[in-house]
């Protein structure tokens, strides 16, 4: 048995449909002629910059998830020109995560997990707060095959993607595969020492300059059939790479 860990909001949820749907209901309802996609790359590629500004220090206080998705909702409106005070941009970075339920799974997600879960221990390493992650359709699903204990956010190990940190203390803690789209994830994973598996997902590729899984899935019905030969289903465990 592996602990297999899967990325939140690429590998296993499709986050930009989830989030354009809602950025869509925002825009229209302040009268924007502004289109939902537009305004969830936007918003996502300012989130994930400071998520990666955050500092690396024990002695930093913490930023909630929460305060990053506020902090670059406020930097696409104002870059974008859009009439938006404090009170709206809370308003609406409130209505954003509340959409959160409404965010879809990949269509192979609540097929496969379920058989991954009978041979391996499934858990999350994700860029999220515990609460924001209990209102995604992933925390049921993985409530019903796991323990709490495998879902890993960077509220428990105060540490943000792509950070060395994260991606450390998860190997220490006991994670043996990490499942990543991204190749932001993909590099973090593979320098942390832990067996990569990446999935192939609409709009996730990996950086031809930068460290290569060792192993791909075009979904995650053939992630146990990846994992087998490998040592991982069957008698013992192989090293980490």
């Amino acid at each position: 048995m592996a602990w297999v860990t899967f990325d939140l909001f690429s590998a296993l949820i499709d986050a930009r449909s989830g989030g354009a749907a809602a950025f869509g209901a925002i825009a229209a309802g302040h009268g924007w002629d502004v289109a939902g996609t537009d305004l969830y790359d936007d918003w996502d590629a300012r989130n994930k910059a400071s998520q990666k500004d955050t500092p690396d220090d024990d002695g930093a206080p913490w930023v909630p998830f929460a305060e990053h998705c506020w902090r670059a909702l406020a930097a696409s409106y104002a870059a974008r020109g859009l009439d938006a005070d404090a009170a709206t941009v809370a308003a609406d970075t409130a209505a954003l995560l509340g959409s959160l339920p409404d965010w879809p799974l990949w269509p192979d997600v609540a097929t496969a997990l379920p058989v991954i879960a009978r041979q391996h221990r499934v858990g999350v390493l994700s860029n999220v707060d515990d609460d924001l992650f209990a209102r995604t359709r992933v925390a049921a699903l993985v409530a019903g095959l796991s323990d709490p204990d495998a879902v890993l956010t960077s509220e428990r190990l105060r540490a943000y993607k792509p950070h060395p940190r994260l991606y450390r203390r998860a190997a220490d803690a006991g994670v043996d595969v990490h499942v990543p789209a991204s190749a932001r994830d993909t590099r973090g994973a593979l320098e942390a020492g832990l067996v990569v598996v990446r999935v192939r997902r609409p709009g996730h590729r990996v950086d031809p300059a930068g460290p290569q899984p060792q192993h791909e899935v075009a979904d995650l019905t053939e992630l146990t059939d990846v994992l087998a030969p490998l040592g991982w289903g069957t008698a013992g465990n192989p090293p980490r790479a």
